[in-house]
């Protein structure tokens, strides 16, 4: 049937996975690739590759022809060389809902943290002091607007969280047919410009990457925040800390940085007294971290016994006959 091999994880059990695997006698192994070369070195006899961080490159799947299936730990797949993949015949594949509601509730979560003033009212408190007006100005949420950028199924149920708040929701999205339900479409200069929220929830693709830079976060309001729970390559870090720190954003909530763990910019973000950061934990809860996991296995299974993923983010190539039908047997 071939054999799985995970190139990294860090989740501390592999549980789920296991019980998915052996109960369908799948012979599977967890390495810690960190490298192209790691995975080439390591994953030779794979059929399936789970991949959490570990680059899957052109020269990765050269090397390794035998893999029939790369599927991603989450919903991005910013890790995979898609395109050459498709080329190569090989299937990619995402869990694309397995943490849709945590992800949207700690975008919203971060986002009222900001706007209810709790990092200063705490620092106040822990400092020996009881003071509201360190927080000032608060508004009223129902007074906001709150901007989806990127308005798929998180982003929309952020967006709905939002509005259950009262505020004014709006998004933008290039895909057709998008926003959904309860979100007014916007384009992007009338979003990053009138809203008090701007909330990120896109793919990061040569084309999204930072699309926060600092023409845009000079369009927003200097009371406005910014939130992002999707990729921090979206956001240009030094544009944002320079923001920051001219006070031309009130603030910003990060649960994504462009590197992680954070280097000297993260880090300068993180203790910036504007900003909240969390370290990539929007996905988990109990619940999503058994789903995500159990899901990933099941993908890899259903591959090797030659059925489509479930969640597939390509359409494979036969290189030899062009048939888009027709992947790695």
């Amino acid at each position: 049937m071939g054999t799985v091999v995970v190139t990294d994880c860090d989740h501390g059990t592999m549980a789920p996975e296991a019980a998915v695997f052996e109960a369908a006698r799948v012979p599977w192994r967890l390495e810690q690739c960190r490298t192209a070369q790691d995975v080439i070195e390591h994953a030779a006899d794979a059929a399936v590759l789970v991949d959490q961080y570990a680059p899957v490159t052109a020269e990765v799947l050269d090397a390794l022809p035998g893999v029939r299936l790369v599927v991603r730990y989450g919903v991005g797949v910013d890790t995979v060389d898609v395109p050459a993949a498709s080329e190569r015949g090989v299937w990619v594949a995402n869990v694309p809902d397995y943490g849709t509601e945590e992800v949207a509730d700690h975008a919203v979560a971060l986002a009222l943290t900001l706007l209810r003033g709790i990092p200063a009212l705490t620092s106040s408190v822990r400092e020996g002091d009881w003071e509201y007006r360190v927080a000032r100005p608060l508004r009223r949420l129902s007074t906001l607007r709150f901007g989806v950028i990127g308005a798929g199924a998180i982003g929309s149920v952020a967006g709905q969280r939002a509005a259950a708040f009262g505020m004014d929701v709006v998004g933008f999205d290039v895909a057709p047919g998008r926003p959904g339900p309860g979100i007014r479409a916007v384009g992007l200069d009338e979003l990053v410009a009138t809203c008090d929220v701007v909330s990120l929830h896109l793919a990061l693709t040569p084309q999204t990457h930072h699309l926060v830079d600092a023409g845009l976060l000079a369009a927003m309001k200097p009371s406005a925040v910014l939130v992002n729970t999707a990729r921090g390559g979206l956001v240009d870090s030094a544009a944002l800390l320079d923001a920051l720190d001219a006070g031309r954003l009130a603030g910003a909530a990060l649960d994504v940085l462009e590197t992680e763990p954070p280097d000297d910019v993260g880090r300068a973000l993180a203790d910036h007294p504007r900003a909240v950061v969390t370290p990539h934990t929007a996905w988990y809860s109990e619940e999503s971290f058994v789903a995500l996991k159990t899901e990933v296995a099941r993908e890899a299974v259903r591959v090797l016994r030659d059925d489509p993923p479930r969640s597939p983010v390509n359409t494979p190539v036969d290189s030899r006959t062009g048939d888009p039908k027709a992947a790695r047997a």
